[in-house]
């Protein structure tokens, strides 16, 4: 039985890395790809360390398996976040079917400051 779920992990955390891996490939731009680089990659990672934690059994490598798990978890979305505001600061062109871009004009560039949108309304009344 444990052969069957270390199998099915691996399989399902293959074909997450594989989604992730065509997602790459077929998104347009660098925004959009950063989608499937740390969701479904991270589910897939996360899968095969699962697996490895059944497959072993021992509470060592569980132990490594489940901190290597919530490691990626907790750096991944702010990977992401840090590379897209790199990357928008920079100036990399989005696609051109994107319809909004909410930080346009809100964004100072010399002083990395983003204005709530707030201070905006309240000049108005």
């Amino acid at each position: 039985m444990k052969e069957w779920i270390t199998a099915l992990l691996m399989l399902s955390g293959a074909s997450f890395m594989l989604l992730a891996a065509i997602g790459l490939m077929r998104m347009p731009d660098m925004y959009t790809r950063m989608q499937p680089a740390t969701k479904a990659a991270t589910l897939g990672a996360g899968c095969m360390l699962l697996a490895v934690a059944v497959h072993f059994g021992s509470v060592g490598v569980t132990m490594r398996a489940l901190a290597g798990i919530i490691f990626l978890i907790l750096t991944a979305p702010v990977a992401a976040h840090m590379i897209g505001r790199a990357a928008y600061v920079l100036g990399v062109p989005q696609w051109e079917g994107t319809h909004l871009d909410e930080l346009k004009g809100r964004y100072d560039a010399q002083t990395h400051r983003l204005s709530s949108g707030a201070e905006d309304e309240e000049a108005e009344f």
